[in-house]
């Protein structure tokens, strides 16, 4: 069984060749980068997909020494994300499944990043903190699906942290900047968000950029943002393990690459007797490798393949809207 992957729903355009026991024969991708200041504009970022899609797509190919007829079925990011983002690649991937005459499936996104992660993990029946740009949720498996224990009631931790980068001048991508910048850092005090199993960022964020603008140190500021989102994500990972009864804590999206996030939850699963591991930095962010691998998964649980005709994308397609009685 081979797959190909194809992830378009923010920033990266990305093409992946993955096999059914879960080699990686490929895992190409192209980043659009906004101009100083911005965020993503969505249009330049479909404009972005669209140009890039054929070159990338050739270039997984020729790395994997596959063509596309040693491919046997076709998955894409479905969402949720970005409808520009979303339809680029959809556009091309329901192109290429005509083209081909493959199976075309659908893959959330976010079902994605703990799927890539339990297979380079190892972890078994993890609770999930997915982080990154848009998301953040703390998710467990129960009763056939994946579920939200808790997640951001405004905006996504990776969106805060570069909401903040864009406000003290850092560059583009913020988070590992931030971390940089939080080296040798002193607390200075921030709001604390946690709603019982929800959090709140959005308010830390305008905190964090009027303490910069009364002249706090940059590394000061950099070194409290992360302390108090990271010890607030932490706290209720901690009481999902408690609920749940489960023993492993597997971290994953772009914000898992952050050495610190990883610091705070080893020490809090070696105090609970539990397990914790960080999904690999070339599957933390946006992939289509984790595409392709889910697309495999889905195929075997008997997933169906879209109708062409009729294939649409699902921006705010939620983790816990699937059925995943694969796991």
């Amino acid at each position: 069984m081979i797959c190909l992957g194809v992830e378009a729903t923010a920033h990266t355009f990305g093409v992946a060749v993955v096999d059914g026991k879960g080699r990686v024969l490929s895992n190409e991708r192209d980043t659009y980068r906004p101009k100083k200041g911005w965020g993503i504009v969505p249009m330049d970022a479909r404009n972005h997909h669209e140009e890039k899609a054929s070159k990338v797509m050739e270039a997984a190919l020729k790395k994997a020494g596959k063509a596309m007829e040693d491919v046997d079925i076709i998955a894409f990011s479905q969402g949720p994300g970005l409808p520009p983002c979303l339809y680029a690649g959809m556009n091309f991937s329901v192109e290429l499944a005509k083209k081909t005459k493959k199976p075309l499936l659908g893959v959330n996104h976010c079902i994605a990043h703990i799927e890539i992660g339990r297979l380079t993990t190892k972890l078994k029946d993890p609770v999930t903190l997915y982080v990154s740009g848009a998301n953040t949720q703390i998710i467990a498996h129960a009763a056939g699906k994946y579920r939200i224990f808790g997640e951001t009631q405004d905006i996504g931790i990776g969106n805060a942290l570069d909401k903040f980068g864009r406000e003290a001048g850092l560059t583009f991508p913020y988070g590992p900047e931030i971390e940089k910048h939080a080296s040798g850092g002193r607390w200075i005090g921030l709001p604390y968000v946690v709603k019982g199993m929800d959090l709140s960022f959005s308010g830390i964020v305008t905190e964090a950029i009027k303490r910069r603008e009364k002249g706090e140190k940059l590394k000061d500021v950099c070194f409290s943002i992360q302390e108090t989102m990271f010890a607030m994500v932490t706290e209720v990972i901690e009481r999902a393990l408690a609920h749940t009864g489960k023993s492993e804590v597997m971290l994953t999206g772009g914000v898992a690459a952050n050495k610190r996030l990883q610091e705070m939850i080893e020490i809090m699963c070696r105090e609970r007797g539990a397990r914790s591991a960080s999904v690999p930095w070339e599957y933390c962010g946006d992939n289509a490798a984790m595409i392709a691998w889910t697309g495999i998964i889905a195929h075997r649980a008997k997933q169906k393949p879209l109708n062409l005709k009729k294939a649409e994308v699902l921006p705010r397609w939620r983790t816990d809207q699937v059925d995943a009685d694969w796991v």
